[in-house]
């Protein structure tokens, strides 16, 4: 069982930056390719980054034009992200969510993972 985390949402202005960071509870981390999601208001959840078990591999939404960045630190057991350039499309809440052990599959299908947690709010006023 895994149990996520997530801090660093807040209000920030467009074309400001923020750090979104998921903390991970167990021993066994490193065993888990790691994905964040968000949801906006009537809409439905979609993928916006993972990383594999070892952080060798990322994955992102082709919409965030390179702006964020995944990262992971396995010795505290947190994956962050690094979100600049924010603008109002980027509003909405962001989800950890981590894999099962040793499984990869596909990094954008939120189906595929089986922790998830709380969400963090990320609001972007123009």
């Amino acid at each position: 069982q895994v149990q996520l985390v997530e801090s660093g949402g807040g209000l920030v202005q467009a074309g400001g930056s923020l750090r979104l960071s998921c903390a991970a509870s167990g021993r066994t981390f490193s065993s888990h390719a790691m994905g964040w999601f968000r949801q906006a208001p009537g809409k439905e959840r979609e993928f916006v980054a993972a990383i594999s078990r070892l952080g060798g591999t990322t994955d992102y939404a082709e919409s965030l034009n390179d702006r964020f960045i995944i990262s992971r630190d396995n010795a505290k057991n947190t994956v962050h992200l690094q979100m600049d350039s924010l603008n109002p499309e980027d509003t909405a809440v962001y989800y950890c969510a981590a894999k099962r052990a040793y499984y990869s599959g596909n990094y954008r299908d939120l189906e595929t993972y089986a922790y998830w947690g709380q969400g963090t709010q990320v609001t972007v006023s123009s």
